[in-house]
């Protein structure tokens, strides 16, 4: 039997969008290790910019190679990068809101001012100074994007946390001899968990774009790392001969984005215990012909 915020999320319109269409990414992205209609790097200069259709579904590039073939594999950069943005984000921002709200007042305050100092520069602005010092790498971009939304998900949750700490049911939870861990785990995370997956959902869905605007400007993935955005870097150069091929990565780019913000607010809505009792108190009625 499916849990409730199972059944809540598939129940909404933007949960359903959102899973549909981060699932296919990551399916893509698992079949791309396998299988891929061609292969990616084969250069076929007798099918240079072939039409969709046939062959080629969506059509060859400058260099004869299938356009297909190569989103399938560019999906692998895409889901590495928003997973392991999501993981750094997680854990930076769980760990600055829970120092930030749970711990003594001194510690509280330098975490305010460490928080309010980092968010004022800009996350895709250190990635690309970053990258021009190092060179461009994926690893610099999820650690950035990570690095920068995590701060992003302190500064929302902290404020959460603390007001969730005041409430009745965790000073009853403390009162029964819970300890702080454990009131964290069973009252404090859930009670801000909407919050939190919405940030979260967002910094994943900039992570995806963030990668594909800095390998688009030459500062993200390198050339022999297959990545959307490098695709569409050279696909632009030929935007007034070819203008059909720029649809696919930046279609596949769009599409990412929107899913990863539905699927979050989905699960915003799914996993709030304000709204599972509302739901459990006041049921839809069945209707009848």
């Amino acid at each position: 039997m499916r849990p409730a915020w199972v059944r809540r999320l598939w129940a909404t319109a933007s949960g359903r969008f959102g899973v549909i269409v981060v699932a296919v990414i990551a399916l893509t992205a698992l079949v791309s290790l396998f299988w891929t209609p061609h292969d990616p790097q084969r250069v076929d200069i007798a099918n240079r910019w072939a039409t969709p259709g046939g062959d080629h579904l969506l059509g060859t590039d400058g260099s004869g190679r299938d356009i297909l073939s190569l989103l399938m594999v560019g999906a692998r950069t895409t889901v590495l990068v928003a997973v392991g943005a999501g993981v750094i984000a997680t854990l930076v921002g769980l760990a600055l809101a829970v120092a930030g709200a749970l711990t003594v007042r001194p510690v509280r305050e330098v975490v305010a001012v460490l928080v309010d100092i980092l968010i004022a520069f800009p996350v895709l602005l250190i990635a690309m100074m970053i990258s021009a010092v190092w060179g461009g790498s994926l690893l610099v971009v999820v650690v950035s994007v990570g690095i920068g939304f995590g701060v992003n998900i302190a500064r929302v949750t902290r404020p959460e946390l603390r007001r969730v700490l005041h409430s009745d049911f965790v000073l009853a939870g403390r009162a029964a001899g819970l300890t702080p861990a454990q009131n964290l785990w069973r009252h404090l995370l859930p009670n801000v968990a909407p919050v939190f997956i919405v940030q979260l959902s967002w910094g994943m869905a900039v992570a995806v774009l963030a990668e594909a605007g800095l390998s688009y400007l030459g500062f993200g993935a390198p050339l022999t790392q297959p990545s959307w955005g490098l695709l569409l870097s050279d696909l632009q150069q030929y935007i007034s001969v070819h203008p059909g091929s720029v649809v696919w990565p930046g279609l596949a780019i769009t599409l990412t984005v929107l899913g990863c913000n539905l699927l979050g607010d989905g699960l915003r809505d799914a996993t709030d215990p304000t709204l599972a009792r509302r739901a459990a108190a006041s049921p839809v009625p069945a209707v009848t012909a």
